[in-house]
């Protein structure tokens, strides 16, 4: 269940948490994650937690929080993680995904411009696909909320939803969750916009892990990549493998970050 841990009895290990961000849906990440959840139980003698959040502010705050023992995240929130509730960098995944502008397959819309005026839907507006793209659509001088209507949908599946259901004329999807989409949904899509990679996923473990704790989970991963059912996660993500990380490439996420955390206090 993708929920948080029950509190064990005295005397009993807690489960370690796992925390995905939901660029995915629930049924996504508890299908993708579950392999890896169980392959870092069996080699840390540990219950491991999968949880995430129901939306992105709710998992930037609970992130803050220190709820989540392991943190999976993108790197502007990776930069928030570690700047805000000391999270350390611990691995990331090899290949730079990119945001995606896609329309249906059937649509006369074949560039940026054809969309002033139109409706573009989104998974989140914190989502690093939506900050990223937003940005090429500036660099055409088209601004949101003036020069195109945004429908926030949740999720990138269901953003990509809302534009086959005719409620908008394009949407932003990130790279890996499109990629993830059904055959059939990928098939009534067509992308005629991507921007240049970006750094991908990281791994990071919340500052009261001791440093055994987390080398044996950095070693766990890297086992788990090596494994016909890790080869097979990572490929089914398109993630390539795990690599190392320092978390200096986070810094180049820093000025998204810093307008998340700005909405992030507006909201209080």
């Amino acid at each position: 269940m993708l929920a948080l841990a029950y509190l064990p009895a005295a005397g009993v290990t807690r489960p370690l948490t796992l925390g995905v961000f939901p660029h995915l849906t629930p049924r996504q990440i508890i299908t993708a994650y579950q392999p890896l959840v169980g392959a870092l139980e069996a080699s840390l003698g540990r219950e491991v937690a999968l949880v995430s959040a129901p939306d992105f502010k709710t998992f930037i705050t609970r992130t803050r929080h220190g709820d989540y023992d392991i943190v999976l995240t993108a790197p502007h929130l990776a930069w928030l993680a570690r700047e805000d509730a000391g999270y350390r960098p611990l691995l990331k995944y090899a290949n730079p995904p990119r945001a995606l502008l896609v329309v249906r397959a059937d649509s006369s819309f074949d560039d940026l411009p054809a969309l002033r005026g139109r409706a573009i839907a989104t998974s989140d507006s914190i989502a690093l696909a939506v900050m990223e793209m937003q940005s090429q659509l500036a660099r055409h001088a088209l601004e949101r909320n003036r020069d195109y209507r945004v429908v926030e949908a949740g999720t990138h599946l269901n953003a990509a939803m809302q534009l086959i259901k005719g409620r908008a004329d394009a949407a932003m999807v990130g790279l890996h969750p499109y990629e993830l989409m059904p055959h059939d949904l990928r098939q009534s899509l067509r992308v005629i916009a991507e921007t240049p990679p970006v750094s991908s996923l990281a791994y990071l473990t919340h500052p009261r892990l001791r440093d055994t704790e987390v080398r044996a989970v950095r070693r766990a991963l890297l086992d788990f990549g090596a494994t016909p059912a890790g080869r097979r996660f990572l490929r089914d993500g398109h993630y390539g493998a795990f690599a190392a990380t320092d978390g200096h490439e986070i810094e180049a996420y820093r000025d998204h970050a810093l307008r998340i955390r700005a909405m992030m206090q507006g909201d209080r």
